[in-house]
């Protein structure tokens, strides 16, 4: 299936593997590369030398195109990107909208740029700038998210820009990828569907917390970083959601002591990252505490397999999801039920001119 996507990145196939801190390792990005797949791998959790190192170990299993995911915000992005660069990554995305000038110097260097967006705003400000494409992620997406729904943000955002859009929010399925070819999408982005797949290193027990969750059992909560966060509930969330500030304050500070062991990270260190995250939002000292270890919160969980003391970020679709395929066999079926789709629509025949 040829789109302005597979041409844009040299791809089989209009489907992205999102990147997914902790989740999106060498492992699952080759995999999801070579079934076709767009894979982009998630440097947020790993060193600058740690990056370089994956990077190159997913050469070393495919040499098919693959991206990487970059925070535009952190300290050492220059020093990221010209490790994309000196290792010819196809592809960087961003979960939050780059500089101008940093798209350029991606550009310049053959690098295709798709930043990640969750509102028309931000899709026509990224565009302007010279973004390859963007990657528009809904309301049901997991992880940080926002309000509006994938159904209408998508076409909002495609009737606004004039690059490829890749939908992101709410898919699993080819039915899916049809519908958002429908909408004007050049492909769909998956995050939980291919974190739920038997070549990601995500611990077996926590991948049956995932299938055994039902659809109202992913929630969205401000609880752990003060920003609408869909994830599973667990009764971690039940506890921050329950919890006045000041008891809030005395768990934040005993988890972040433990992770604070764990990362090797200072307390004014901690405190300075959550701070910069916070966005210009309201958050008390729990929250910024809380905000500062979010990226532990997730490896306590997707690394350790401690599900009582991490959080499971989710897209709704987890309540959807039964079976945990390789991802070749992922994408092969969800192409071929796109097909079986269409099928079934060109079968309805013509429908009568109106007049």
């Amino acid at each position: 299936m040829e789109t302005a996507l597979t041409r844009l990145v040299g791809v089989k196939y209009p489907l992205v593997q999102t990147g997914m801190g902790w989740v999106a390792g060498p492992r699952l990005v080759s995999a999801a590369a070579r079934a076709g797949a767009l894979g982009i791998l998630a440097s947020a959790t790993m060193s600058a030398e740690q990056l370089r190192r994956a990077v190159r170990e997913v050469k070393s299993r495919t040499d098919a195109p693959f991206g990487v995911n970059l925070r535009a915000d952190a300290g050492d992005a220059r020093e990221r990107v010209r490790i994309v660069v000196e290792e010819g990554v196809k592809v960087a995305s961003f979960a939050l909208a780059p500089s101008r000038d940093l798209i350029a110097e991606l550009k310049d260097a053959g690098v295709v740029v798709i930043p990640s967006i969750g509102a028309r705003r931000h899709a026509e400000k990224v565009a302007d700038w010279g973004a390859d494409a963007v990657m528009v992620q809904g309301g049901e997406g997991g992880g940080h998210t926002g309000e509006v729904a994938t159904t209408v943000l998508l076409p909002q955002v495609v009737d606004a820009v004039g690059i490829p859009v890749i939908a992101a929010g709410g898919f699993y399925d080819g039915r899916g990828l049809v519908a958002a070819l429908a909408y004007g999408a050049a492909g769909i982005g998956m995050g939980t569907r291919f974190l739920l797949t038997s070549d990601s290193t995500v611990p077996e027990a926590v991948k049956a917390k995932y299938l055994a969750a039902s659809v109202k059992e992913v929630t969205v909560t401000t609880a752990v970083d003060g920003l609408p966060h869909r994830m599973l509930r667990t009764e971690l969330v039940d506890s921050l959601e329950r919890a006045g500030r000041t008891k809030a304050l005395v768990q934040a500070v005993r988890r972040a002591a433990g992770f604070k062991k764990i990362s090797g990270l200072s307390w004014a260190g901690m405190v300075r990252d959550g701070l910069a995250m916070k966005h210009g939002k309201d958050l008390s000292w729990s929250q910024v505490l809380l905000a500062a270890n979010t990226p532990m919160l997730l490896k306590a969980s997707m690394v350790d397999g401690r599900t009582d003391l991490g959080v499971m970020a989710s897209g709704q679709v987890a309540g959807l999801i039964e079976d945990l395929p390789s991802c070749a066999e992922l994408v092969a079926r969800v192409m071929a039920e796109a097909n079986e789709t269409l099928e079934r629509i060109y079968a309805l025949g013509t429908l009568p001119t109106p007049g």
